[in-house]
């Protein structure tokens, strides 16, 4: 009697410890690849996304299954089709948060639906034609893996033979579509579809898609102790030693310096800042929104105070209020870093937002303005001379003054849109110039004796 009581209650207690939950898939996406196994990774499994054990059980009637014994409580997981890469997504294609389930124990069903795999999306993309997925797999060989790479081209670039300006952008799949972005889209293809229709010249667009799991690590030079990082200096060699030159070689590109860009949001902000500077002898410009420089302690600002970059350079910066202190305390102190190093006044600019959060929504907003003022001008960044002229205040409001340092070469003054256009000029050099009813950014533009100009950025509150 006494044997047997120990064995019965150990039944008990195994029993309410492991029980027997069923999980059943009743709908998969209509563009799920035949053929593939649908696996169930979690917390209870250790999050392995391929396991034998874990594979549902195709039923034949379009429901797959799987019986899981496990201890009851709140358990995290999600459907994959074998790998990361291949995770279940949200409506839209995109990122979706990890499924939780509190499971009481007993025998208990579940009936779950997938709504989409990342890596195929979902069904209703926003992506312009003109914009591609160039290569699902381009092998990155400084860390021996793949990446999909999104391209967008010019809405002329089929009917002429014009070269372009090119920008490198991070988070790839948050740019052009809804259908595989996180939380929303960049919408960088209508914002530049509709700048070209306006008289913009065009740009191309590379979007670098990060590497999920990888892209904490790709995304800095510099390990966090608690969060990691490291590999930010080989993602960078990746972009500026394989990619770029695969993109010069196979599209119409002005590969110079002058007309090269780098972006992008959060620690994709962090690592454009780091490889703008590192490489300023392939990037002039520079955008940074809500970079996330506490990532990197102090190293992010003793990168750019320490090191010197080829020519002039373009730096754009945004952060907003509703995304904390440290954010924005974070890029104006980068902002006292640009000024300690020898930029100029018309090299770097920060913008803080009231109503900025941390979000794609915020980024998508602040696009426009980044890229006009990052390729503002009528002329080539390396004609550029930082001593001619000075204009003060910047911001301006109705007027701005300006500052000549050689006056006996200037022969025309001009007051220009983003695009070239000349909105009003003056003979010679005005002291004062107006800037009543213009637009809420302008360039002031001189044309010198030698048929040279020089530009210089004008933002208007």
């Amino acid at each position: 009697m006494h044997r047997i009581l120990p064995t019965f209650l150990a039944l008990i207690v195994g029993t309410s410890l492991s029980a027997q939950l069923t999980m059943i898939v009743d709908a998969i996406p209509s563009n799920t690849p035949e053929g593939d196994p649908i696996h169930v990774a979690g917390d209870f499994q250790g999050w392995d996304p391929s396991s034998p054990d874990y594979q549902l059980s195709d039923m034949g009637d379009g429901t797959y299954q799987i019986l899981l014994n496990i201890t009851p409580g709140l358990i995290t997981f999600k459907f994959t089709r074998g790998g990361w890469d291949t995770v279940e997504g949200n409506e839209n294609g995109g990122f979706l948060p990890d499924r939780t389930y509190s499971y009481g124990g007993g025998e208990e069903t579940v009936n779950l639906q997938i709504l989409s795999w990342e890596d195929v999306g979902g069904t209703n993309s926003t992506a312009a034609e003109n914009v591609s997925v160039m290569d699902d797999n381009f092998y990155i060989p400084q860390l021996d893996r793949e990446r999909r790479i999104w391209i967008y081209l010019p809405p002329n670039y089929d009917q002429v033979d014009d070269h372009y300006k090119v920008l490198y952008m991070q988070d790839g799949q948050n740019l052009f579509d809804i259908a595989t972005s996180f939380a929303g889209e960049w919408q960088v293809d209508e914002t530049l579809n509709d700048l070209f229709t306006n008289g913009d010249e065009g740009c191309i667009v590379v979007g670098i898609e990060n590497g999920g799991l990888h892209r904490i690590d790709e995304y800095s030079p510099w390990v966090n102790p608690e969060y990691g990082g490291g590999q930010g200096a080989e993602y960078m060699e990746f972009i500026v030693n394989t990619l770029k030159p695969y993109i010069d070689e196979n599209y119409r590109t002005k590969p110079e310096r002058e007309w090269t860009g780098i972006m992008g949001s959060s620690l994709g902000g962090l690592i454009s800042t780091y490889g703008g500077v590192e490489h300023s002898g392939v990037f002039s410009r520079i955008g940074t929104f809500s970079p996330s420089y506490w990532f990197s302690s102090d190293e992010a600002y003793n990168h750019v105070a320490t090191t010197p970059v080829s020519g002039a350079m373009r730096i754009y910066s945004i952060a907003g209020e509703q995304e904390g202190s440290g954010m924005v305390a974070g890029v104006n102190f980068m902002e006292t870093v640009y000024t300690a190093n020898g930029y100029t006044e018309d090299e770097h600019i920060a913008h803080i937002h009231s109503y900025g959060t941390h979000s794609e929504s915020y980024w998508a907003g602040e696009f426009e303005d980044a890229y006009l003022w990052l390729w503002s001008g009528t002329t080539d960044i390396s004609d550029m001379e930082r001593d001619r002229f000075t204009v003060f205040p910047n911001p301006a409001s109705d007027s701005v003054n300006v500052q000549y340092h050689s006056p006996q070469k200037v022969v025309r003054t001009e007051v220009c849109n983003y695009f070239g256009q000349t909105l009003r000029f003056y003979e010679g050099m005005p002291a004062v110039v107006d800037l009543k009813g213009l637009e809420a950014a302008v360039v002031i533009v001189l044309h010198m004796e030698d048929n040279t100009v020089l530009t210089q950025q004008v933002i208007r509150k």
